[in-house]
This record gives C-alpha cells, structure tokens and sequence, in this order.
C-alpha cells in the first residue's frame, strides 16, 4: 500500500507542476500580449501618437487651403481687375504714374 500511495502522490504532484508550468505560460504569453498590445510598434500608445499627428496635418491642410484660395482670389483679381492692378503695383512697388509724386513717412 505504501508504494501505491506513493506512486499515487508522485502522480498528482506531477500533474501540479504541469498544471502550474501551463497556468505559468498561459500567464506570461497573457502578459506579453498585453504589454505588446499597448506598448509595442502597432500598440495604443503608438496609435494615440499618430491621431494627434493626422489631427495637425489636417489643421495644416486646411490652413494651407484657405491660403490657397486667397492666392487663387488675388491671381484672380491681378488677371482681371485693372483697379487692383494699379493698386497692387503702387502699394507693394511704389510705382506711380508719370507727373505724380510719391510721399513717404516713417511713423515716427
């Protein structure tokens, strides 16, 4: 009887190390995936970096758009509008036309 006890023990002490080297895998893959899931290449830390990221380049996209369109209304206006010519030629060049003369203050 004592070497079947024996054996019995030796049995289930067996089957608790299996079951605890198992539980013990199962535990450390769990853990790797979690810290791969928010620490890792593709991870939630990574993924809230990048929204920030696309929210300023579409805020810069938009920006550069509305400045578009206001080049695109001045090209317009210098094409087609000789009043906005000469107005664009005097304040930004300081031309003016024969027998006129310029005046020019500092703003002391």
């Amino acid at each position: 009887m004592s070497q079947t006890n024996l054996l019995r023990k030796q049995v289930i002490m067996e089957g608790r190390k299996r079951r605890i080297m198992f539980l013990t895998f199962v535990f450390l893959s769990f853990m790797y995936l979690v810290i791969s899931f928010i620490f890792g290449d593709l991870g939630l830390l990574k993924y809230s970096e990048l929204n920030k990221r696309k929210a300023l380049l579409e805020n810069q996209i938009k920006d550069v758009e509305k400045e578009n369109a206001s080049l695109r209304s001045e090209v317009k206006s210098l094409k087609e509008d000789p009043y906005y010519r000469e107005k664009h030629a005097r304040e930004e060049f300081g031309l003016a036309k024969p027998d006129e003369y310029i005046f020019r203050y500092d703003g002391r």
